[in-house]
């Protein structure tokens, strides 16, 4: 379907390329105007009206998208799609050679977003103040006309005579939970006494009272209750000395009532998970950086509470099998998404294109600022927007190199969280090769971000651009082959990295298979026929069960990525020549355990102190069995079977009497 576009070249500040929009596709451009806002409205609205299909009109600007909104919805027209080319495009010192930047964009803005999966949540105005007895009452008046107010004080705190709302004393032990959905435990909880003469009273506490609420809001000027307070909906932190603090959290309270929508962030796939198995520990990995807590062990695998969840997407950067997912977007939607800007690139003439991943908040707007107030973005960096950028790993950042990109900058806020996002850059620059090429930055002002990226280095060579298709694992093999080529030597890897091999001590191994039955993805398996541990390198997760389980501690884990095809399939790590039954020639076991066992027990253990109690040692468990059976004193032998008894027995007992 052709897309009508509205250009306008800010007060011939913008030299918009438009040859370059060839590549995008069918496209139909109005001519350029100079401006095109609200002193143009006449202008604006014949533009509006004059698209063949309004529903494909595309305004390359953001500046004045209220403006183009109001206008469209005042002429019943659909609003228009918004696609800044001016800020992350021609606004810069390279802005008459950003025409196949432009393009890209332009491609990337046009393209069909991915519905994003929502829950509801239903608050109903129940509202938890706790903090000192001025400043928590003060805000219960204040919000006693919006919300159904409960007032918590500390004990000894004198009861209040306003009866507009509720009031207790106690002390807050524990809260759990997030908006519409908070349950907290108290003690010392004393309800007012309004009974009798003179001023309220508390009554006498008790301890142990639970109750829930929708909003709690957190006026006591101490540690907060949860952890990333700032990422609990529902949990509004204020200090009680700051004025504006405080009232700013009051105005938000004010707003939490009704039914509103949540994106489900997550993805969870349990059967793929490798937290535990046979309650042995395994990767923690998602646990040990979720800033909300959101995650938690669910027996063999971990279980995400999707109303605490802040969707900041660090646990699928580091989950190692795929368990966990992004899901808004999905990660093949991201793929596809980085494939899509690099190739519009190339096609509307561009070589050797920079990624700036950057968030829709902090980094839009220093990238705003760096157009208007400094040199701008280069014209070979290309910004991909997300909602957040903590969960952008590895996997994505060799897509993006494999896809054509010679280098990938992530532009981290200061309210970014780091935990995931350091760890999977020094594991992508491991795998690329390249440590230049992939980078993170964190500018304080426009002027530094334009530094940054003015004079990036790469020392990626060329390579045919590849699709980056299958989940993050496949990825990153796909990128890196294309990348680094057919390595004569694994290439070693940071320590806790998702790939690697396991390093058995074939002396100490008894071949128990224990790591085996336990491994979650299936690297490690044996073999039905003969006493062997096999290991594909591929599916090995580094999750450290095998190292867990391992009764003789033989198994240590080796961090790194082996390029050759040889990683596809199993390999025999350690193998034995079995026993045969002694009896029927049957293999089974391993033949130098067999004979430790013979060799401790035999002649030395009450049970098998004789050569004939020894030898069934050396039978298989069929032949063992019988041998058991029919041995002189056969402990599973019974005394003799009582004769059965018919209906004519019981009959001639009757005649008899």
């Amino acid at each position: 379907m052709s897309k009508t576009l509205i250009l306008c070249d800010c007060s011939k500040s913008m030299p918009l390329n438009t040859e370059a929009f060839d590549s995008v596709g069918t496209v139909k451009c109005s001519k350029v105007n100079t401006p095109l806002g609200g002193a143009e409205m006449q202008t604006a609205a014949q533009l509006l009206q004059s698209a063949e299909d309004p529903s494909t009109t595309c305004v390359t600007c953001t500046q004045e998208q209220t403006f183009f909104a109001e206008l469209a919805d005042e002429l019943s027209l659909p609003e228009p799609t918004f696609v800044d080319l001016r800020d992350r495009a021609v606004w810069s010192d390279e802005g008459a050679e950003a025409g196949p930047k432009s393009a890209a964009l332009l491609a990337d803005g046009l393209r069909a977003a991915p519905a994003t999966k929502t829950f509801d949540i239903t608050s109903e105005g129940l509202c938890l103040i706790v903090g000192p007895e001025e400043v928590a009452l003060s805000a219960a008046r204040q919000l006693k006309d919006f919300l159904s107010v409960t007032v918590l004080l500390a004990p000894g705190s004198d009861a209040p005579e306003d009866r507009d709302f509720d009031v207790v004393a106690g002390h807050l032990k524990k809260a759990a939970g997030a908006l519409g959905n908070f349950s907290v435990e108290i003690d010392a909880l004393q309800q007012v006494d309004t009974s009798g003469r003179g001023a309220a009273i508390f009554g006498e506490p008790r301890n142990g009272a639970k109750t829930t609420c929708d909003i709690l809001l957190d006026l006591r000027g101490e540690t907060p209750l949860f952890p990333a307070p700032e990422k609990r909906e529902g949990y509004l932190l204020a200090d009680p000395k700051s004025l504006p603090a405080t009232h700013a959290a009051i105005l938000e309270a004010s707003h939490l009532v009704g039914t509103f929508e949540k994106p489900l962030y997550l993805a969870l796939e349990p059967s793929i998970c490798a937290h535990s198995r046979a309650e042995q520990a395994g990767c923690s990995k998602c646990l040990d950086v979720c800033p909300t807590s959101a995650i938690r062990p669910a027996g063999d695998h971990i279980d995400i509470d999707p109303n605490i969840c802040a969707g900041c997407g660090s646990c699928a950067a580091l989950c190692p099998s795929g368990a966990i997912t992004y899901d808004d977007p999905p990660v093949s939607a991201l793929f596809a998404r980085i494939n899509a800007l690099a190739e519009a690139y190339r096609s509307a003439g561009g070589e050797a294109p920079r990624l700036l991943v950057h968030d829709r908040a902090f980094g839009a707007e220093l990238i705003a600022l760096a157009a208007r107030h400094d040199r701008g973005l280069p014209a070979k960096v290309i910004p991909l927007d997300l909602e957040r950028v903590s969960g952008f790993g590895h996997a994505e950042m060799l897509a993006a190199l494999s896809s054509g990109f010679v280098g990938v900058d992530v532009l981290a806020a200061p309210t970014t969280d780091r935990g995931a996002l350091d760890s999977e850059l020094l594991l992508a620059q491991a795998l690329s090769g390249d440590s230049d090429a992939l980078r993170i930055l964190a500018p304080e002002e426009p002027s530094a971000l334009c530094d940054a990226l003015y004079g990036a280095s790469s020392n990626l060579k060329d390579i045919a651009p590849v699709l980056p298709l299958g989940n993050r694992r496949q990825v990153t093999r796909l990128a890196v082959k294309a990348l680094r080529g057919e390595q004569a030597e694994p290439l070693p890897l940071p320590e806790n990295a998702p790939y690697g091999a396991v390093l058995v001590d074939k002396d100490a191994c008894t071949l128990c298979l224990s790591c085996a039955s336990l491994c979650p993805a299936g690297a490690l398996g044996d073999n039905p026929d003969k006493p062997q541990l096999r290991f594909q390198e591929d599916a090995c997760l580094q999750c450290g069960l095998c190292t867990h389980v391992c009764p003789e501690n033989a198994i240590s884990l080796v961090p790194q990525f082996n390029t050759s095809d040889a990683a596809l399939s199993q390999q025999v790590v350690h193998e034995e020549e079995p026993f045969e039954c002694v009896e029927c020639g049957t293999p089974f076991g391993v033949k130098s355990t067999i004979e430790r066992i013979v060799e401790k027990l035999e002649g030395k253990h009450a049970m098998f102190a004789t050569s004939d109690a020894a030898r069934m040692i050396r039978m298989c468990d069929d032949c063992r069995v019988n041998a058991q059976f029919h041995r002189e004193n056969n402990p599973l032998a019974g005394g003799e079977r009582p004769k059965v008894r018919t209906s004519e027995d019981y009959f001639s007992k009757r005649r008899d009497h």
